[in-house]
């Protein structure tokens, strides 16, 4: 079934077709979810409810503003930044061991796996560092552009306008 085919099945309530779309979909949106919270039961979770918001919402997937895939990736990195966010989760960081902050520090670093992840490493590896930082800080990571300024030591004008320009050229990349 093409892939237009099978998200109007979804859209009309199809549970064959949301089937499919998991076992397309939901290795690389893990992938995206764990990259941000860093917590395997935590993105299983996610996971799961990324995936319930797809079944309850599908009627508002509008192709033309923009890719299914592309949608999905939306509502999880929404979800995963939600959660990083919650009082809870804070919460359950306040009292973590000394070990898990080397893998915190180690994971912040890991952009080029996040970006297999969803299969645009090869897009990624052509951008200036400046972008891949960026890029992996406001998209993957799900800093604000303040916290991106105050993370990279550089002013919020600088990082709004890099961003745009890096965006600007990934969207080049892509259309190429």
């Amino acid at each position: 079934m093409q892939q237009d085919g099978l998200i109007l099945e979804l859209q009309n309530g199809n549970q064959r077709a949301f089937e499919r779309i998991y076992e397309l979909y939901s290795e690389s949106v893990y992938g995206i979810i764990y990259s941000i919270v860093n917590e395997k039961d935590v993105a299983e979770e996610i996971l799961q409810d990324v995936f319930l918001k797809i079944w309850n919402n599908a009627s508002s997937y509008n192709s033309e503003k923009g890719r299914f895939f592309t949608w999905i990736l939306n509502i999880a990195r929404n979800a995963s930044i939600d959660q990083l966010r919650s009082k809870s989760h804070r919460n359950s960081k306040k009292n973590l061991a000394a070990d898990n902050f080397v893998d915190i520090l180690e994971s912040k670093s890991n952009f080029i796996g996040t970006a297999d992840a969803i299969g645009i490493q090869k897009y990624i590896k052509v951008l200036k560092p400046v972008c891949k930082k960026l890029i992996d800080l406001l998209f993957f990571k799900g800093f604000t552009q303040k916290e991106t300024a105050e993370e990279l030591e550089i002013p919020l004008g600088t990082v709004k306008t890099r961003n745009r320009a890096c965006i600007n050229q990934l969207r080049e990349l892509l259309a190429d």
